[in-house]
């Protein structure tokens, strides 16, 4: 006990401001490492790789095995080199919003409030159009991260978004009905663009247990962006939203508008002081619609 708190005061001892600034950053990067991880599938693949070192670390240390010993400190780079390929799409994600964080202020704040205060209205009178005719519908609102890969997908459209152009667009039976919607600002870029499915499995936890390609497609684009997708069930009208990995869903016009207006109305400067909001959308409190 007494060699224990000797070496105790002698760490103490050494450490000074630097030292405890070191430690504060290394902190703060793994904190905001797993925070940025949390909710997504990548998460699980580090827990798994985590539970991997811990049991080969305790493995070599313990018991004496030359041979898993050997084996476990060569392959120790060809995991390291691994991470980078392995965590590719949440790396880049993140080094998109860095450099998103510093551009200007627009021309006009004004005139852009403006246009997205009209893109809201319009995409929300679609959507209630569309409910009540119980059209199949699937909308994605870009905001940070880029969408080109999926629009090359689609059907290139940049028409100014309209509720009679959603309308048109999803009708059945219509060429561009399959596929969703991607929105820019105030243009519709492409329609029946293909959206990665999500894998997660929250969707087989609700009560109905089984949603459609539309809800997965939703899903899938949140879980890869920070984008917002708006889904119009076909079979039952009710409107559902999505955004990092979660679905609100049996949302009313009104409420519908309020989450899009929260999300998409904000001023540049706004979000240049909550450059960590659009760094980690996961700090978003989300709850899933019962």
């Amino acid at each position: 006990m007494a060699d224990f708190l000797n070496n105790l005061l002698f760490i103490f001892q050494r450490i000074s401001w630097l030292s405890v600034l070191d430690i504060m950053l290394v902190t703060l990067i793994f904190f905001l490492l797993l925070y940025s991880l949390r909710d997504t599938q990548a998460m699980a693949l580090l827990r798994g790789m985590i539970i991997l070192v811990v049991a080969t670390i305790l493995l070599t240390s313990l018991v004496e095995l030359p041979a898993f010993s050997w084996f476990a400190q060569n392959s120790l780079p060809a995991v390291l080199l691994a991470l980078p390929v392995i965590f590719a799409p949440e790396i880049r994600r993140t080094l998109e919003r860095i450099g998103r964080a510093g551009t200007l202020w627009p021309a006009s704040v004004k005139t852009k409030d403006l246009a997205l205060t009209e893109t809201i209205h319009a995409v929300v009178s679609a959507t209630a159009r569309l409910s009540a005719r119980q059209h199949g519908a699937l909308i994605v609102m870009q905001r940070l991260d880029s969408l080109n890969e999926h629009i090359q997908s689609g059907v290139q459209l940049n028409a100014k978004v309209t509720p009679e152009l959603l309308l048109q667009v999803f009708y059945p039976n219509t060429p561009l009905h399959d596929g969703g919607v991607i929105i820019i600002n105030s243009k519709v870029v492409a329609a029946a663009c293909v959206l990665p499915l999500s894998a997660s499995g929250i969707l087989n936890r609700t009560p109905e247990r089984q949603m459609g390609l539309r809800h997965r497609a939703a899903l899938g684009i949140s879980e890869v962006s920070d984008a917002i997708a708006i889904v119009v069930s076909e079979e039952t009208g009710s409107i559902s939203i999505a955004h990092a990995g979660r679905m609100l869903r049996r949302l009313e016009p009104d409420r519908l508008e309020n989450i899009l207006t929260a999300f998409l109305r904000q001023s540049e400067r706004e979000q240049k002081l909550n450059i960590f909001e659009k760094l980690f959308p996961g700090l978003f409190q989300r709850k899933e619609d019962k």
